[in-house]
């Protein structure tokens, strides 16, 4: 849901002078081109391209960003890493975009807010008709330039200015990128001939798999040597640490399961002949709140509705298992309701939905409505008195609310709409104040129900977390070094679990989860240190260090992964052609090596697939190598397995693709390939990430 909308829902007839005083505010400053920054004094958390990041300021936007989606615990982790990125985004492409002269002008700011693809668009929208209300979206900022709300002031600009100025920016940079690229004619005349040129050639094929590994072993040697000859391909940037560890499970155990079943049990009965259920609750807990209202069964999101919906009144179902809980549901009543309804209103508030600040005293509010339901019973013309005084962000569309579904509106509006005929007028209380409500139109009756569930967690008990908690101590305590780690697992028959390639900043990792305390640990210690028991989810982690790899070029063990494949099948194609591949044809090779001679017809120099083997590129490339023509080539080390082959005939198809459409094909590809170049750009800045001493 948008920002706007969130606090439309809760007292939007604040927020559109918050956007105005923002688009002022924006408009008169200097820096329209990119919204500038201002650094305080504060401890730095990084820097990009020499421009250092405060941490004020990155706090200033992190805050921002909780606020707008209620991040706490591992959402806060994800808006860490989000907002930093963005702000290596900003800064990164804001040097390009000084360089360039790009800016967006105050009329583009206008016309983006209020164009075709304005951001306010979904706040403005006529329902009945789709129509982007432009005039409305600008009496509004008009009419409530006075609020100064900073902090909401801040969230609008966060959320809708700042964004769609760096959108526009963003488009304005990667249109340059796209324009230019460009496709000689020459190039174009190369694609179109080898895509028409093929070659048909017979061959004998030995698979690496018919050696065995234990044949050709890699040694540490060999590897380094390897990564030395190709150092720039295996350079990292960033220091990585890897780990092997055990786990510990806290889970609730059968009994902690049983436990809690027979709590419910106990209670179900006195459940069932609760009369006042919200006081029954409120006294014995549930892991389920109490919703005082109904839902028809489509609305209903339970797995089991069925079952729930045919409970009777005052009857009991359960206990059952739903998620992490037991339940028992009760059939507290059942009515024929609408499905949606539409309607309109007048508000006269009473306190702030947001602040919880006194808008006015409830005494007077009530007279208020009061006068305007009776001017209303007399004659008077409802939307010009919701115009005057109605305090809903909705006043200027005579306060209508078209139709909406059961539950989304605060309790008391709720039932009164859905529960009264269609024509009622009357005042309704609820927390923002008092409502006269006109009820317009309802669609599709069907059973509604009120079901309340006492519901009870399944959770693990002191002692089931304490005996996993000192479990995993007394193995921490006895495997100070890797000898005794491993000896200890093997004991107690436990998985040893790697995790590889953890960066400093991260803030979980694979196979864990959330795990930042660990991840701290990790990088405050040394290679062969034992973690003492962290406790992450419903699981205690001991730890070891098993590798430091520092930034620069790939370790051994980092690059053996990938490169001991590679020497392996070095080994055994060396192996293949001097034990298997005997004499100077085909049929010797054949002989030799007990493989069959095989056929390839046809196949493309641009698409080198031999079918029943896979991509051999090498090999369909020397078939059109004028030199074995006619004849069988030396044995070749291909990407499966070695081959030798025959050609017998090379050519070219009669052209069956437009030059036009091959030059289209060849500039679009090079078009999406420029999208690339913006991250190339934050890959070749000079970033410094501190983010490790803070969070």
């Amino acid at each position: 849901m948008s920002v706007i909308q969130r606090i439309r829902d809760k007292g939007a007839w604040i927020i559109f002078g918050i956007i105005a005083l923002a688009l002022i505010a924006f408009i008169l400053q200097d820096g329209v081109r990119r919204g500038g920054s201002t650094f305080s004094n504060t401890s730095t958390i990084g820097k990009i391209n020499g421009e250092k990041i405060e941490r004020a300021e990155f706090e200033e936007k992190l805050a921002l960003q909780e606020r707008m989606y209620g991040a706490q615990g591992a959402q806060r982790e994800q808006l860490i890493g989000s907002t930093w990125n963005q702000i290596v985004d900003k800064v990164v492409l804001g040097q390009e975009y000084d360089k360039l002269g790009l800016q967006v002008t105050p009329k583009e700011l206008t016309d983006i807010l209020f164009g075709e693809n304005s951001p306010l668009k979904q706040e403005f929208t006529d329902p009945k008709t789709g129509e982007f209300l432009v005039n409305n979206a600008k009496q509004a900022f008009a009419q409530m330039k006075k609020s100064k709300n900073a902090d909401q002031i801040k969230m609008i600009n966060s959320v809708y200015i700042e964004p769609a100025i760096q959108q526009t920016l963003r488009g304005k940079y990667q249109n340059l990128l796209v324009q230019a690229a460009y496709v000689p004619k020459w190039m174009v005349e190369k694609q179109q001939a080898d895509n028409n040129a093929f070659a048909s050639f017979s061959y004998i094929y030995v698979p690496y798999q018919a050696v065995s590994d234990s044949t050709a072993k890699v040694s540490d040697d060999e590897i380094a040597s390897y990564v030395s000859k190709h150092s720039k391909e295996f350079r990292k940037t960033e220091e990585t640490r890897n780990i092997s560890y055990v786990t510990y499970s806290s889970a609730p155990s059968k009994a902690d399961s049983a436990a809690v079943l027979n709590s419910v049990l106990n209670l179900k009965s006195d459940f069932a002949g609760a009369t006042d259920i919200e006081a029954f609750i409120s006294k014995n807990g549930s892991d389920v709140p109490f919703y005082n209202s109904y839902f028809s069964k489509a609305r209903m999101q339970q797995s089991n509705k069925d079952s729930l919906t045919k409970i009777p009144v005052g009857g009991v179902y359960g206990p059952y298992i739903d998620g992490a809980n037991y339940v028992v549901a009760k059939m507290v009543g059942i009515k024929q309701w609408p499905d949606s309804v539409k309607v309109r209103h007048i508000l006269i508030g009473t306190a702030d939905p947001r602040s919880g600040q006194q808008i006015r005293p409830d005494t007077l509010a009530k007279k208020l409505i009061d006068s305007i339901e009776t001017a209303v019973k007399s004659g008077a013309d409802f939307n010009t008195l919701c115009s005057k005084y109605s305090d809903d962000g909705n006043k200027d569309k005579g306060g209508v609310y078209e139709f909406f579904p059961q539950g989304q509106m605060v309790i008391p509006f709720n039932d009164y709409c859905f529960d009264k005929p269609v024509g009622t007028k009357g005042v309704v209380k609820t927390e923002f104040g008092y409502h006269y409500v006109e009820i317009l139109a309802q669609k599709t009756p069907s059973p509604a129900y009120k079901i309340a569930y006492l519901a009870k967690a399944i959770n693990a008990s002191n002692e089931t977390v304490s005996a996993a908690n000192t479990a995993a101590s007394q193995f921490a305590v006895s495997s100070k070094d890797p000898k005794k780690f491993n000896e200890n697992a093997l004991k107690e028959q436990m998985a040893i679990m790697p995790a590889n390639d953890i960066k400093q900043n991260d803030f979980a990792i694979q196979g864990l989860g959330s795990s930042r305390q660990l991840v701290r640990w990790i990088y405050e210690h040394g290679a062969g240190d034992v973690s003492e028991p962290t406790e992450i989810g419903d699981r205690y982690i001991v730890a070891i260090i098993s590798a430091v790899n520092k930034a620069g070029t790939a370790s051994v063990a980092e690059a053996r992964p990938i490169v001991e494949t590679i020497i392996r099948n070095e080994k055994k194609a060396k192996q293949i052609i001097e034990t298997k591949f005997k004499g100077n044809t085909l049929e010797a090779y054949s002989a030799s090596s007990g493989a069959p001679i095989m056929h390839a017809d046809s196949l493309s120099f641009s698409a080198p697939f031999i079918s029943g083997v896979g991509s051999e590129p090498k090999i369909v490339g020397a078939a059109f190598n004028k030199t074995v023509a006619g004849k069988a080539s030396e044995p070749i080390a291909g990407a499966t397995g070695v081959f030798a082959i025959k050609v017998e005939t090379t050519g070219a198809k009669p052209t069956t693709a437009d030059p036009a459409t091959i030059k289209s094909g060849m500039v679009q590809n090079a078009k999406m390939a420029s999208y690339r170049g913006i991250e190339a750009l934050k890959k070749a800045a000079t970033i410094k990430d501190n983010r490790s001493k803070f969070y």
